[in-house]
């Protein structure tokens, strides 16, 4: 299973899902070699019925189920698991409160306080008792989603939080942040990554991107495991693009 290949250490492969509802995507990432799929709430017009369907496609086919939420709230966070997300991303969290606030949400007692409902997409319709918790503790991903200046001063402290299982870097708002937009690969974007990377290994968090291949193949050598890669909105146009310059009279 993805989440446990990524706690072992190793590499796990996913792209960005911000525009296909159709559960057949889960089928495709399948049968192309992905590890996930991240569906896009924060950007995507996606329902939590369109993602549960997705999702009990993904499960049955070991596929990793993982969902970047709008914002974080109880709400948001809570439900995504309960509709069958075996990771959730927050985007923008920038703090020791938000982080633990997080883990609060997503993970059941003893390291959270989530609502624990018995049945349902999260369970695979099978009833599950408290053992079913501390399993699902460790088979699911709390993911925050580092992407501001002040999430790196706070990076390591944010690392340091029981129950944050992975840090993920967003490139390209962090640029914004840190006043140099759309230079994924210069030295002050360096820097910011390689404290993220630094706070991960310190703390025994998986370390992930998403971004262009150029800046993936600089730092997955250096720790990157949790690879994101592309959004399915830029490889149909890619590949639309691709057909209309072959033919083209």
């Amino acid at each position: 299973m993805p989440v446990r290949k990524l706690r072992e250490g190793k590499s796990v492969a996913g792209t960005m899902v911000r525009m296909v509802k159709d559960p057949a995507v889960a089928w495709m990432a399948h049968h192309a070699g992905l590890g996930y799929i991240m569906l896009d709430l924060e950007h995507g017009s996606y329902t939590l019925e369109t993602v549960g369907n997705i999702f009990k496609v993904g499960r049955a086919l070991g596929l990793g189920c993982f969902a970047r939420v709008p914002e974080l709230s109880r709400g948001n966070v809570s439900r995504i698991m309960d509709v069958g997300a075996t990771g959730v991303m927050v985007p923008m969290l920038e703090s020791v409160d938000q982080a633990r606030q997080l883990v609060a949400w997503s993970k059941y007692a003893p390291l959270g306080d989530r609502g624990f409902g018995t049945i349902g997409d999260h369970t695979n319709y099978a009833a599950a008792g408290t053992e079913f918790m501390a399993r699902s503790n460790d088979e699911t991903l709390t993911i925050a989603q580092i992407e501001t200046r002040r999430a790196i001063e706070e990076v390591d402290a944010i690392a340091a939080v029981p129950g944050i299982d992975a840090l993920l870097v967003g490139p390209n708002d962090l640029s914004v942040s840190l006043g140099c937009a759309g230079d994924l690969m210069g030295e002050r974007l360096e820097k910011a990554i390689g404290r993220v990377a630094e706070a991960a290994k310190k703390h025994g968090k998986i370390f992930g991107l998403h971004g262009p291949d150029a800046l993936l193949e600089r730092w997955i050598p250096r720790g990157c495991t949790l690879i994101m890669s592309s959004l399915d909105i830029s490889i149909l146009s890619a590949g639309l693009k691709a057909i209309a310059q072959k033919f083209k009279a």
